[in-house]
């Protein structure tokens, strides 16, 4: 199962809450996707219109294509309920907070769905924090595995 996933995304903002969305794709697109051929480089989600959408994710086209290539970089829509997009709306207003995707997986009906999350920007020390805490995490795990 094809799963790429976005690990800059927690070194880089704060997720508060996720949520998981389909996208409008072309055919070429889902071979590149199921070939792991994405990248997440600098991507984010905006509302235009009310309607959400992804911007430079980058997926590289397919080499077994024919005429009917895709855009690597072009924008491409998410799919939400009404509900979840005026929730996410009214978050993105507030300052500071912006939708990041977290990760683009296939579901048991291999339909490609992207999880985005809403996160906080975090601040150098925030990051340093993390980093710290993730480190110490592991040599906890590392004395306890020993000792066993």
């Amino acid at each position: 199962m094809t799963e790429i996933r976005n690990r800059a995304a927690f070194h880089e903002y704060a997720i508060e809450d996720t949520y998981i969305a389909g996208m409008v794709l072309v055919g070429t697109e889902v071979k590149a996707l199921r070939a792991g051929k994405a990248s997440f480089n600098d991507s984010y989600c905006y509302f235009h219109d009310g309607e959400l959408f992804i911007k430079s994710l980058h997926i590289s086209e397919y080499a077994f294509g024919t005429t009917q290539k895709h855009e690597p970089l072009q924008e491409r829509k998410l799919l939400l309920t009404k509900k979840e997009l005026k929730k996410l709306e009214s978050k993105t207003t507030e300052k500071g907070y912006t939708i990041v995707p977290l990760k683009i997986f296939f579901t048991d009906k291999n339909i490609a769905k992207v999880e985005i999350g809403i996160g906080k920007g975090k601040k150098l020390h925030d990051k340093r924090e993390t980093i710290k805490q993730r480190d110490t995490d592991r040599e906890i795990k590392r004395y306890l595995n020993k000792y066993k």
